[in-house]
């Protein structure tokens, strides 16, 4: 998400950072760029002049013109101002209550209400130790309380089954007492969606709203609508009260004006956002790593997270004894292959690194992607144990058996080994500097396949 703007606004900081002084006419000039920037990354019109119209005020109101390194700071204040756009607010979940306490599931036909509602329920299963329970309110859809049912059988979570031609709000109620009966602490509530914002759909929400006061009212919108999911939102808010925003899609997003719209116009924060099609892409939406993403700085923190996430504490400090020691073995390089791939799209994992927007160019000459990964594991797997532990047994008759076996080119087996010896070297380098020498992502947490190798 983003990368649209963030390419806009990297030329525009870059071109102000490297003058050695500012005058007030070019920070104005600067902002100028900066609106059009912005609303060609589709961010609502009103919302686009009153930021550029606050940050431009503060610039030069601080005197940033005759401070020391001017560009920096008009940086420093539009990082602050977009931070402040997109919500300082608390945006954890309110579970506050007695239990169960019920979470309301809105939105349009078609947004990932559904998918939503399980990746909400896995996550508050695993990270808050919640006991939870999934309820389908949509009785107009074809299968779609048969898709919960799935998605709970899929994720281990308590789904609440359906009874032939009961009505969204009995449901609700049925769902309600049924996990007070069986001591749970959370009822998600999906809802049903229409096509289009309609009275009828209102006045439905409005009463499993009114019969089961959920602690959260959450609006599911898709980030690709643009400035129809700005307008969703704004209506849904008037007329329902919405506590927060969960953003789908924002994967496939390159724009993210929706994101920095919808929180202005409703006032409520966005506190969820899906980054994928697996169950568990669901993460909390942090204003300040996302403004910092926005402004290429990267998202190191969300790394370590998602790091974190799939790799074994044990199998990470071994990862880190043998760094300091500055062994690293193709066996290793196999393991953090197959430690990347589970933390996701390397596409998306290479944009949180700081830096990435200006490296689009040789990443995308690199080729580097999901399938590039694979094969890379596909050709140490089909060396032997004593090959994977001693690389200098690799002739030239081995590396085309390897070649073969793992469906590649010896061309292909040539590069791994180059990447290896690549990243050998920096594991040495690690070693020598400690734990914290590798920008600050823990020994054996850091990702493979993001060293030096694919982009020389």
């Amino acid at each position: 998400m983003f990368d649209d703007l963030t390419g806009r606004l990297g030329g525009i900081f870059d071109t102000l950072t490297r003058r050695g002084a500012l005058k007030a006419e070019d920070v104005e000039a600067a902002m100028r760029e900066v609106r059009i920037a912005l609303l060609e990354a589709d961010v609502a019109l009103d919302v686009a002049k009153a930021f550029v119209a606050d940050v431009t005020e503060e610039a030069i109101g601080e005197k940033v013109v005759d401070s020391v390194t001017p560009g920096q700071m008009v940086v420093k204040i539009v990082h602050d101002h977009l931070i402040k756009m997109l919500g300082t607010e608390n945006t954890a979940i309110n579970l506050a209550g007695n239990p169960p306490v019920a979470i309301l599931m809105v939105g349009l036909q078609g947004t990932g209400k559904t998918t939503t509602t399980a990746k909400l329920g896995l996550r508050l299963t695993k990270r808050e130790n919640k006991k939870v329970m999934m309820a389908s309110l949509d009785v107009y859809r074809p299968a779609a309380q048969q898709q919960l049912l799935q998605l709970g059988e899929q994720t281990g979570i308590n789904t609440l089954a359906p009874v032939l031609g009961e009505q969204p709000v009995a449901i609700a109620k049925r769902a309600m007492k049924e996990a007070a009966r069986e001591g749970l602490d959370v009822v998600i509530l999906d809802t049903a969606g229409r096509l289009h914002l309609d009275d009828e759909l209102m006045a439905e929400v409005a009463d499993i709203r009114d019969a089961t006061r959920p602690t959260e009212t959450l609006l599911v919108a898709d980030a690709l609508a643009g400035q129809d999911a700005v307008t969703v939102a704004r209506d849904f808010n008037d007329r329902l009260g919405i506590t927060g925003i969960v953003l789908t899609r924002v994967d496939g997003d390159a724009r993210g004006g929706a994101a920095l719209s919808m929180r202005a116009v409703t006032g409520q924060p966005i506190k969820l956002m899906g980054t994928g099609e697996k169950i568990d892409a669901l993460e909390v939406f942090d204003a300040a790593r996302i403004a910092g993403s926005i402004l290429g700085q990267g998202d190191i923190v969300g790394l370590v997270e998602k790091a974190a996430d799939v790799v074994d504490q044990q199998d990470a400090e071994k990862m880190a004894a043998k760094m300091m020691k500055g062994q690293f073995t193709l066996e290793d390089m196999a393991e953090q292959f197959k430690q990347l791939r589970k933390m996701g799209d390397i596409k998306g994992l290479m944009g949180m690194l700081p830096g990435a927007a200006k490296m689009k160019a040789k990443i995308a000459d690199a080729d580097i992607d999901d399938g590039m990964i694979a094969r890379q594991e596909a050709i140490i797997l089909s060396m032997t144990l004593k090959e994977r532990q001693r690389p200098k047994l690799l002739n030239g008759s081995r590396r085309r058996r390897i070649a073969s076996g793992s469906g590649t080119t010896v061309q292909d087996v040539n590069r791994v080994l180059k990447q290896f010896k690549q990243m050998a070297q920096m594991m040495k380098k690690a070693g020598k500097m400690g734990k914290k020498g590798m920008g600050g992502m823990p020994p054996g947490m850091m990702p493979p396949g993001m060293p030096p190798g694919p982009f020389r």
